[in-house]
């Protein structure tokens, strides 16, 4: 009895994105690899299954990285505040002391 064939997760995935983009058929692919439909049609149902959680890493960032985002978002915010409240406070003082003379 030979030995079970082993597929590399990249062979798997170039196979299912050449039947995704419409390059190659299903039949086609089974037929030039000598696979059986049902196991490639498991590959893909895998492969679309799982390819939403290629871009949860995006949303999902570091804990750490997110709390330093937040943080440099409230640091700036602040320092917005901390010059605009600078601003106010040099007119109100230069209206004080022309009202003082």
């Amino acid at each position: 009895m030979a030995p079970r064939r082993q597929f590399s997760s990249e062979f798997k995935s170039k196979l299912v994105l050449d039947v995704v983009s419409g390059r190659r058929t299903a039949a086609d692919v089974c037929r030039e690899y000598q696979l059986k439909d049902d196991m490639f049609s498991r590959w893909k149902a895998q492969f679309l299954a799982n390819a939403p959680k290629l871009f949860e890493h995006e949303r999902l960032a570091d804990p750490a990285e997110a709390r330093i985002a937040e943080l440099e978002r409230v640091i700036g915010r602040l320092t917005l505040e901390l010059e605009v409240a600078k601003k106010a406070f040099k007119l109100v003082d230069g209206r004080s002391s022309k009202s003082a003379r």
